[in-house]
């Protein structure tokens, strides 16, 4: 299993925070936002992770994480030169995939679970996890029938068919490379992830699994304000 974090884009919704750097170098509490994300995947036993970065700050990530090695693990980083959809991720990542599987996090998602089990039993097709959310509209948003199977995905709809949205963690057998590359960008020109995870489930190889604790997508300031306080009520406990 190989892991990607999705750590380019501009971040505009939180500028001027990110006039002078990174999103996801931004502190949450105590550390920089990204050691979120490469925790859920440390802690899932993932040692071999791509991170893909934008151009203007790519040196503040290689100055920050270094090689990995002081992490135990190994960092292979990739230039995201233009904001194309999530599912960029994997062109730009097709290479070091190879012919593993991979996990993909996005670099502003903040998890309380540990999600070593359900990375580490993943044997093919995909895995996607869904949280109850007060703002469907923001996310792409699953629909479900009475025994909670996965009906259909939208991204971002006007009118969601519920209140289930997909959150920053995805799991994929080694077709993701082939069925990105076969996508048509979308109305707002963009590689949706969407259109991935709806591949799978019209194949029936999708598992839409449910997140248990906090999440936080820290791409507006109310949520990055909620995953610090978070950050610091946990480092108390701790």
């Amino acid at each position: 299993m190989k892991g990607i974090i999705l750590a380019g884009g501009s971040g505009t919704r939180l500028s001027p925070l990110t006039r002078v750097t990174s999103k996801q170098l931004l502190p949450i509490y105590d550390k920089p936002m990204i050691y979120y994300p490469l925790q859920t995947l440390l802690t899932a036993g993932i040692t071999d992770i791509l991170i893909i970065v934008a151009p203007d700050h790519a040196g503040d990530f290689l100055k920050l994480l270094g090689s990995g090695k002081e992490f135990g693990c190994k960092f292979t980083y990739e230039i995201q030169d233009k904001p194309e959809g999530l599912a960029q991720a994997f062109l730009i990542g097709e290479n070091f995939i190879g012919k593993d599987a991979v996990t993909l996090i996005l670099g502003d998602n903040v998890y309380e679970q540990d999600f070593s089990e359900e990375i580490q039993s993943f044997k093919n097709g995909g895995r996607v996890f869904a949280k109850k959310v007060s703002d469907p509209n923001r996310f792409g948003v699953v629909e479900f029938d009475e025994n909670q199977k996965a009906l259909s995905i939208e991204e971002k709809p006007e009118q969601p068919k519920s209140d289930y949205a997909v959150t920053g963690l995805y799991i994929y057998d080694n077709s993701v490379v082939e069925k990105a590359k076969n996508l048509a960008p979308s109305p707002r020109g963009e590689l949706e992830i969407t259109d991935i995870n709806n591949l799978y489930l019209k194949e029936g190889t999708l598992d839409v699994a449910f997140v248990e604790g906090e999440w936080f997508d820290t791409g507006t300031f109310e949520s990055l304000h909620a995953a610090i306080e978070f950050a610091r009520d946990r480092s108390k406990v701790a």
